[in-house]
């Protein structure tokens, strides 16, 4: 045939039959079957288990005192996000089930208005003791979410304090001036009373007892720019305040824990740091050869919380960091750590900026190796996060808002749902397992086990641009089969799916819950 077409025309025959051996190879390529990742195996250990979760939070400040009076529907909507366990039709969670939620208990700088020194009105606070029409609008805005959040099965509550009252500040202010605690030592027994008051005005209104207060935040800033309600202690400082609050307590018989003490970051629950006086809080407060020594106190839960910030970034840093942490707990008997404010602030090593809202994966994934570095390297047995609600644009809300007082529009984010995918699953009681090596670097996973049953849940994030298959088959409680999975991604929120135990993926940029067994 070769010869034929060059018969007639040469340069024709050559062009068809390489024409020919193109679609000839064409073929053959796409008869091969496409190239297939090998699937990372996983392992966990029932039987190693390590520290027992209590909650997942977030707080109510600043927003919910405006939106707690925003139109029935819209509330209700930004609600069940963040609290509802109930079901869509297609079997996906309504909301990300948050199991604790923090309260803001106002310095009264929203009494004050301008004069309180606070720019932004959406960051200013109400008191108790304040009976103006706004502040009791306000107080009452707050209580709403407050009982939201019951209504929809949350059973944990924290009151926390930024400043002390105005009343019983030095400067009269809800911040402090330079850098100096902003209340005297004969304030110190009124601020535990008023924190009693607090406890029952909000028993009475809304029949909600607060588990834990909190009297202090941050102490190792400075606190002196009137950008909220702020006050800088040393520990020396931080003891004269929880020995007033415990021995008012023990006379009035209330039942709430003192939670210590919310530091500025990890760094500070260590030695040799750069607050002198303000670090070291570990040892400070829970050892009793220290001066300090608070973990004899009836009140004072077994308990020491920070904050995350500024500690995330390289990972390889913030994981050598959290290992610290830990292991400086392991040497004192019955205490818990907690991980109790974060979002993303700062420029995190050029990693990722907290300027700018995104509503994407890229802050969602982020955040997601946040909660796994907290929980596998420091073993944190809660994990909370800031402003549940963000009028900001700024990366620090699960949901946001339009910054207006009485309505607006509302938004989710996926890092709401990214947290979803650990709050949702790993519930009060539940114990953290080990996982062996895995070895894949674009995976980080963490499992947990459920005491009230035999179930697993595993969380696994992949950061890559390809999706991850699966090898569970060595596992307890794998059978032959279905895994229940619940996806987030750049389509999906917490998207529910059954697959095989043979066929499971993590799709690219993705937070994946498997659900393992009875859960």
């Amino acid at each position: 045939m070769t010869g034929l077409l060059n018969k007639f025309n040469p340069g024709l025959g050559s062009a068809i039959i390489s024409f020919c051996m193109i679609l000839i190879l064409h073929g053959c390529a796409k008869s091969q079957p496409p190239k297939q990742s090998a699937k990372v195996s996983i392992r966990y250990d029932m039987n190693a288990e390590n520290q027992t979760i209590r909650n997942f939070s977030a707080s109510d400040a600043w927003a919910c005192q405006f939106v707690g009076n925003w139109p029935e529907a819209k509330k209700n909507a930004i609600a069940d996000w963040l609290f509802s366990m109930d079901t869509l039709s297609n079997g996906s969670p309504k909301g990300i089930g948050l199991s604790m939620w923090r309260y803001n208990i106002g310095a009264g700088t929203a009494a004050q208005g301008d004069g309180s020194g606070i720019k932004d009105e959406w960051r200013r606070a109400a008191s108790f003791d304040n009976t103006d029409a706004n502040s009791v609008k306000l107080i009452e805005g707050q209580n709403w979410f407050l009982q939201a959040a019951r209504k929809r099965g949350v059973s944990q509550f924290l009151g926390f304090f930024n400043s002390p009252p105005v009343n019983l500040t030095v400067n009269g202010k809800g911040y402090a001036n330079n850098g100096q605690c902003n209340i005297a030592d004969d304030k110190l027994t009124p601020f535990a009373q008023y924190a009693i008051n607090a406890i029952n005005r909000v028993k009475t209104s809304t029949g909600i007892n607060l588990d834990f207060i909190s009297p202090v935040n941050e102490p190792q800033w400075d606190w002196s720019d009137g950008g909220q309600e702020g006050c800088p202690y040393t520990n020396d400082q931080i003891r004269g305040i929880v020995k007033a609050l415990n021995a008012e307590f023990e006379k009035n018989s209330i039942t709430s824990k003192i939670l210590l003490t919310e530091a500025g970051q990890l760094n500070y629950l260590l030695e040799a740091n750069d607050k002198p006086e303000k670090d070291n809080q570990i040892s400070d407060f829970f050892d009793p050869v220290s001066s300090n020594y608070l973990g004899n106190l009836s009140a004072v839960s077994r308990t020491i919380a920070s904050h995350s910030y500024f500690t995330t970034s390289p990972m390889n840093k913030g994981i050598e960091l959290r290992n610290k942490v830990r292991e400086r707990l392991n040497q004192v008997q019955h205490l818990e750590f907690w991980q109790s404010e974060y979002c993303i602030l700062g420029d995190n090593g050029g990693e990722i900026s907290g300027n700018n809202r995104d509503l994407g994966m890229d802050a969602a994934l982020y955040v997601a190796k946040v909660v796994y570095q907290d929980m596998v390297a420091a073993n944190a047995a809660a994990w909370q996060w800031w402003l549940a609600i963000s009028p900001y644009n700024y990366k620090d809300g699960l949901v946001y808002v339009d910054k207006n007082n009485s309505d607006g529009n509302y938004y989710d984010s996926k890092m709401l749902w990214a947290l979803g995918n650990y709050s949702r699953f790993i519930r009060p009681g539940s114990r953290r397992i080990d996982i062996g090596q895995v070895n894949d670097p674009a995976l980080l996973v963490s499992a947990y086990k459920n005491e009230k049953s035999d179930g697993v849940v595993l969380v696994v994030i992949n950061s890559s641009a390809d999706a991850k298959p699966l090898d569970l088959s060595a596992n307890a409680l794998i059978g032959d089969k279905s895994i229940v999975t619940f996806t987030t991604d750049n389509t999906s929120n917490l998207a529910k799916n059954s697959v095989s135990v043979q066929n499971i993926a993590i799709p690219a940029r993705s937070i994946v819950t498997l659900v393992i067994g009875k859960n």
